[in-house]
């Protein structure tokens, strides 16, 4: 069941680069352009006084000049030849979870975080000028707030992981079970706001799943936490995709419809305008067939999505992901080709040009 939580009371606003010199209790809000992350107060979700933030227009990732960005999703240890194909601002690194029984950070949940071939990933990423986001859960495996002990030592994992990837952004991707789980969200929100102490400059996103209708209690829940312990958050991602049978018609469109009710329930939650609750947005799409039957994300429907999001002034759009860009061989079975593959006819690159232009 999907419905609309109220907004904590008392909250005044979050979404950082939003929004300037606001905090939990201020009880402000305020239409200034994108600015960096502000300072945040200790984690315990009490009342703190505004704290400083830094210069509008300070994010790579957008600000007045640049407009929406492109930033798909990348493997975080294998090269694809079509990383670089629209020109991407940030790549999200994907994925770092539990090592499945500890609190040790890994890439996939097998890789070494200080792994020598996510630094070489990083490295050529970034030649272009482009920034690296790290990118924690994901669908498969254990987020590391799942296992770990913590807020603390749930702190130092993430920290790690950023220090491995020379990042000071960090999205977490909370889907399936984990997102309803209320003491790993609680965990996850405290560790989040230390981090954010210790690293004023952190820009945080969160990834969660949507539908048609906007997102779901869960989600609404996680991010209430969020503002319950004062992390500073940048973006809520929305992940336009994999809706159910029944949603069969235009993927476009139910990514648009997706994206106005969910900037409907962000505003309220983050008592926030309505050009912040765009920019406090991204969207991102699998590309081509999806996980469900009956639904195909098409060229048409990433440059709808495109012209949509730069329309409302989005942060970023966004796909899943750059291995998948590309044109299955004709002997490839279904079950094998949609992991490197879209499924869909196209040129080499083509939903990064879409997505980008």
């Amino acid at each position: 069941m999907r419905s609309l939580l109220k907004p904590v009371a008392g909250l005044s606003c979050l979404f950082a680069l939003a929004t300037a010199g606001c905090s939990a209790g201020s009880g402000d809000t305020s239409d200034a352009a994108r600015a960096a992350p502000s300072t945040t107060a200790p984690a315990g979700g009490g009342s703190a006084s505004p704290s400083p933030s830094a210069s509008p227009g300070a994010s790579a990732d957008a600000g007045a000049a640049a407009g929406t960005a492109y930033a798909p999703y990348v493997n975080a240890t294998t090269a694809s030849a079509n990383d670089a194909a629209g020109s991407p601002t940030t790549y999200n690194l994907a994925f770092v979870i539990s090592d499945g029984v500890g609190c040790t950070p890994k890439w996939s949940g097998t890789h070494a975080i200080d792994d020598t071939s996510v630094a070489s990933r990083v490295s050529a990423l970034t030649k272009s000028g482009a920034s690296v986001r790290v990118s924690f859960g994901g669908a498969s495996g254990k987020e590391l707030a799942a296992t770990c002990g913590s807020a603390a030592a749930l702190a130092e994992a993430y920290g790690a992981a950023l220090d491995a990837a020379g990042s000071a952004r960090a999205d977490f991707d909370i889907e399936g079970d984990d997102i309803g789980d209320a003491d790993s969200v609680a965990l996850r929100s405290q560790a989040i706001a230390l981090l954010q102490k210790e690293r004023t400059d952190l820009e945080v996103s969160f990834t969660l799943p949507v539908m048609p209708s906007g997102l779901d209690a869960d989600s609404l829940a996680l991010l209430d936490s969020a503002n319950k312990y004062d992390v500073q958050v940048s973006t809520v991602n929305i992940m336009t995709m994999n809706y159910g049978e029944s949603y069969t018609g235009d993927m476009g469109g139910y990514a648009i419809a997706a994206a106005t009710a969910a900037h409907t329930q962000l505003k309220k939650t983050f008592g926030t305008t309505d050009a912040a609750a765009w920019k406090g947005m991204a969207l991102t799409s699998m590309i081509g067939v999806n996980d469900v039957d009956g639904e195909t994300f098409t060229l048409a429907d990433a440059a709808q999505v495109r012209t949509f999001a730069e329309g409302k002034g989005v942060a970023w759009v966004s796909m899943w992901s750059t291995f998948r860009d590309q044109q299955c061989a004709d002997d490839s079975s279904a079950g094998d080709a949609l992991t490197t593959c879209s499924g869909v006819e196209q040129e080499d690159g083509a939903f990064a040009e879409a997505f980008s232009q």
